[in-house]
């Protein structure tokens, strides 16, 4: 008899996978929850194994586009139709911000063929690809910015003309946030250069683990930050760019002991036919620009020595 027959090495095995692994029975109640749901949602497993209703509780992000929250979630769609169901949505984490999640759900047969539940998975983005080797890739080329590790200016310009070539191509849409630190320069004169970069660092952070991987981040200029969301249509421009501000506003670096903030402004784009980068990039700043200071800008908290260094 092999070592591998025993059951219990099978639910090890699920159990320490870095991918959330979430099980259910036909009344969707939780009866497995693997250390990569936990660490994903913040959620341990005495807190939800047991419990109806549960998982479509944390996975669900209260947008009216999101796959996942429609009447019908990745689970109820695997276990009606006997079929893998996936979607694209955004999980509750138990400490109050949004995580992007790819999920997948399958149904669960017994020996009769009867399905008795569903297993759902689901994996957040800066699980597909390590920051280390992105950053290490982009450093190979010299495209990458020093100061924060993400694409520079020239990286992100090539990757407008990609995006650019397949709109034009096979009209596939795309759309860019614009982001600035209003006040940088004096911000960095008042508390130093290392304030100054942990910060700019903790923003591109933000960005790269809010959104998809098939999507561009960049530093654009000196306090401002370029997103290009590929395959982004302008309906969903706007709920895209309200995870971005609520994300944002949650977070801060640590810096001595005084918090102080720096409001972040936030414009954006949508490509239109016959447009070109220029034009595209000159609305993306006009939006910047006029955008109401209640809707489209937002804080990012800093806690920072009380005198120059």
């Amino acid at each position: 008899m092999s070592d591998f027959d025993e059951p219990e090495i099978y639910r090890a095995i699920l159990e320490s996978l870095g991918t959330g692994v979430c099980v259910v029975d036909r009344n969707k109640k939780i009866v497995f929850w693997s250390d990569g749901a936990e660490k994903i949602t913040g959620y341990l497993r005495h807190e939800v194994v047991g419990q109806s209703g549960k998982g479509r509780e944390v996975l669900q992000c209260d947008e009216p586009d999101c796959e996942s929250c429609n009447e019908e979630s990745p689970l109820d769609r695997a276990m009606k139709t006997a079929h893998l169901a996936e979607a694209l949505g955004f999980i509750h984490h138990k400490a109050g911000h949004e995580v992007p999640v790819y999920i997948r759900a399958s149904p669960v047969h017994n020996a009769h063929g009867s399905i008795i539940g569903a297993v759902e998975t689901f994996e957040s983005p800066e699980q597909s690809e390590s920051p280390d080797h992105r950053e290490a890739e982009l450093k190979l080329t010299g495209c990458v910015d020093e100061i924060t590790g993400i694409a520079n200016h020239a990286m992100m310009q090539s990757h407008l003309r990609e995006a650019m070539g397949t709109f034009r191509d096979v009209q596939v849409p795309f759309g860019l946030l614009l982001f600035q630190l209003e006040g940088l320069a004096q911000f960095r004169t008042s508390f130093g250069q290392e304030a100054a970069s942990a910060l700019l660092r903790m923003v591109a952070h933000d960005l790269e683990n809010t959104l998809w991987r098939t999507d561009f981040v960049g530093r654009w200029s000196d306090d401002e930050f370029l997103v290009i969301l590929s395959g982004c249509a302008e309906q969903a421009l706007h709920s895209i760019q309200g995870r971005v501000r609520r994300i944002l506003a949650n977070d801060r670096i640590e810096w001595w002991g005084e918090r102080r903030s720096l409001p972040v402004r936030i414009g954006n784009a949508t490509i239109q036919p016959d447009e070109s980068i220029e034009s595209l990039l000159q609305r993306a700043r006009q939006s910047l620009i006029e955008a109401p200071t209640h809707d489209h800008s937002t804080s990012v908290q800093a806690k920072t020595a009380s005198s120059g260094s």
